[in-house]
C-alpha cells in the first residue's frame, strides 16, 4: 500500500520527501501514521530498484533539497499494480482506497472497469463476519446492540460503495464516441 500510494503520487508530480510524507498521512495515515521509520526505507528500495530517483536542488535561503522523481520503470510499476491488483487490496477497504486514489492513471477505461468490477464482485459476496451456521446474520437477529451497530454500519457502507461502483462501471463500459 505504501510504495503504491508513493508511485502514485510521484506520478502526479515531484516532490520532496516530507511532502511526500503529508501525502500519505493523509491518504493513508488515519490508520496509522507514515513514519519516517517506513518511509524513508520504502523510498530507497524504490531507488535501488529503479522506480525513481532523486535529484538535488537548490534552496533559495535554505540548505539544497533532495526532489523525488518517478522513473519510466517506476510509471510501468505502479501501471503494473493498478491495472493488476493483489486480492487483498480488493478485499481490504483501506488498501482498495489507496488504489483507488491513483486508478485515473491507469489510460485503457476497460482495465479501469476490470479493477472496479472486480470490487464490485467481492462486495456482492455474503458478508464475512458474524455468522451462524454458515448464514450472514440478518441486522434484526444480532442482540449485541455493538455488533448491531457494526452491520448496520457495514451495510450502510457497503450499498453506497456498491452504488458508486455500478454508476463508474456504467460510465466506463458506456460506448465511447471518438
Amino acid at each position: 500500500m505504501l510504495t503504491l500510494a508513493i508511485l502514485g503520487f510521484l506520478a502526479e508530480r515531484p516532490m520532496h520527501a516530507y511532502e511526500m510524507r503529508r501525502l500519505l498521512s493523509d491518504l493513508i495515515g488515519h490508520n496509522r501514521p507514515v513514519s519516517d521509520g517506513a518511509l524513508y526505507p520504502a523510498l530507497n528500495r524504490l531507488r535501488q530498484a529503479g522506480h525513481l530517483e532523486r535529484e538535488t536542488e537548490p534552496g533559495d535561503s535554505a540548505p539544497q533539497r533532495q526532489v523525488l522523481r518517478i522513473t519510466p520503470s517506476g510509471r510501468a510499476e505502479l501501471l503494473r499494480r493498478l491495472s493488476e491488483p493483489k486480492e487483498s487490496e480488493i478485499t481490504d477497504g483501506g488498501a482498495f482506497f489507496t488504489l483507488l486514489a491513483f486508478l485515473s492513471q491507469v489510460p485503457d477505461p476497460d482495465q479501469r472497469a476490470a479493477v472496479l468490477r472486480r470490487r464490485l464482485d467481492f462486495l456482492t459476496r455474503p458478508p464475512g463476519f458474524f455468522t451462524r451456521a454458515g448464514a450472514p446474520v440478518r441486522i434484526a437477529d444480532e442482540s449485541d446492540p455493538y455488533r448491531k451497530g457494526m452491520l448496520v454500519m457495514a451495510r450502510a457502507a457497503q450499498r453506497a460503495e456498491r452504488a458508486w461502483l455500478e454508476e463508474a462501471l456504467q460510465d466506463l463500459e458506456s460506448p465511447r464516441t471518438l
